[in-house]
């Protein structure tokens, strides 16, 4: 069985027809809308209501992370923001959405994520690790891949054990305490269509990996199974 978790659908606020900038639920502090810039002022942890129990320490690889990062998007996009950093990362993702329906943004995002890899690493990953084990030992090690690569992006987040349909369970979840990038933009569209759906198309397609995406749009938490 190759399946990492079937778990309940995730649940999604009702959209729009077009949902590439529907904004949170408002609650205090929380900007109102969502467009195709990050608000002005965005809100500071330490404003909101929604509870941090820390800070992600960055490490010394962080920088080149992000800037291979913002560099390959900044290439789909065709254009870069003025602003350094994640400023400038979260603003060149609202870009991406401009002029584009939801499933071009998401393939868009998928042909990012795939320039991230040399496309022999991600064929020898599918077919010689993948299969190992039913999948296990390909899960549990991106789950810990993610942990250690991607909390620049999102924030704090730890492997966690998911529940398969058989009974057993795998240390092949990753669970983001409150996702940086889904706080930053504040916005449902760029979350669904720019990170949700790409990743779980990404890891299933390109690295045969099943992969669930579940956030939480009250709190920023997010379970990744």
């Amino acid at each position: 069985m190759k399946a990492v978790a079937l778990l309940r659908p995730p649940y999604i606020p009702s959209f729009p027809s077009r949902p590439h900038f529907y904004c949170l639920p408002k609650r205090t502090n929380l900007p109102a809308s969502c467009s195709s810039h990050r608000t002005e002022s965005p809100v500071k942890a330490e404003d909101s209501t929604i509870p941090r129990s820390e800070e992600y320490r960055y490490q010394f690889y962080d920088d080149w992370f992000l800037d291979l990062f913002r560099n390959k998007m900044v290439k789909e996009v065709g254009w870069d923001s003025e602003k350094a950093g994640y400023d400038g990362l979260i603003e060149v993702a609202s870009r991406l959405m401009l002029r584009r329906t939801p499933s071009d943004t998401t393939d868009a995002a998928v042909r990012i994520l795939r320039s991230l890899f040399p496309p022999f690493l991600l064929h020898l990953y599918k077919s010689l690790v993948s299969p190992i084990g039913g999948g296990k030992l390909a899960a549990m090690m991106v789950a810990r891949v993610t942990v250690i690569t991607c909390q620049w992006l999102m924030g704090i987040c730890k492997v966690n054990s998911v529940d398969l349909p058989d009974g057993s369970s795998w240390e092949s979840g990753v669970f983001v305490e409150r996702c940086k990038y889904l706080e930053e933009s504040k916005c449902v569209g760029i979350c669904v269509n720019t990170c949700k759906l790409p990743t779980q198309t990404f890891f299933k397609d390109y690295m045969g990996i099943p992969l669930l995406m579940e956030p939480n749009f009250n709190d920023y938490s997010c379970q990744v199974s």
